[in-house]
């Protein structure tokens, strides 16, 4: 199933990560270029460097020329995030661009690669939280909490690699169809950003 092959090669991504832990680690992709894993792994990877660019921006005490650099990057990071998520999408629509559409095929509320988003950022969730729940530091309760929170993250993991695959099942049989609108993005855009256009 796509959703168990995507997801190991998230964990890989994450667990790689977490060697050494720094957001300014250089990064090296695993898979060769050709192959779709490649694009997993990258997709992942910058998920997982903004999830600790998250985490350091909200640090109160964080100096504010360093608080404005750093929102610079999750910008960029967001930018690299849905490119991605296009370049996913782009293997997909030409994987099944000979799929015979029936008639009565439906379109799904969102692509198969922002699904895929999602559940990259769930292995992210849930990598996390199940540190939280074997935290040697921390009280019974914050760890019941958070083992509580780990059981549900674990079936809406569950849940949400079945949709995957449903989903990647129906368009291959013509049941569903694949329809990406590329991104519309407003603020990083000089003439649709009035600030940006403000400053020529």
């Amino acid at each position: 199933m796509f959703s168990e092959f995507a997801f190991a090669i998230f964990e890989k991504s994450i667990s790689t990560y977490h060697i050494k832990d720094d957001v300014s680690q250089s990064f090296e992709n695993l898979y060769p270029t050709d192959d779709i894993a490649h694009l997993l792994y990258r997709k992942n990877w910058i998920d997982t460097v903004q999830w600790h660019y998250e985490d350091i921006i909200r640090d109160p005490n964080i100096n504010p020329t360093d608080a404005l650099v750093l929102k610079r990057k999750i910008d960029a990071s967001n930018q690299d995030r849905t490119d991605l998520v296009e370049y996913i999408d782009s293997y997909f629509m030409n994987k099944y661009q000979s799929v015979s559409i029936k008639k009565e095929a439906t379109i799904n509320t969102e692509s198969p690669a922002w699904a895929v988003d999602r559940l990259s950022i769930l292995a992210l969730k849930i990598y996390h939280m199940n540190e939280e729940a074997l935290r040697t530091d921390a009280s019974q309760e914050h760890l019941k909490k958070c083992q509580d929170k780990l059981v549900i993250l674990l079936e809406q993991k569950k849940d949400l690699s079945t949709a995957i695959d449903q989903l990647l099942h129906d368009i291959e049989q013509g049941n569903k169809y694949m329809k990406v609108y590329k991104q519309m993005k407003m603020y990083n855009d000089d003439e649709l950003n009035p600030v940006l256009r403000g400053k020529k």
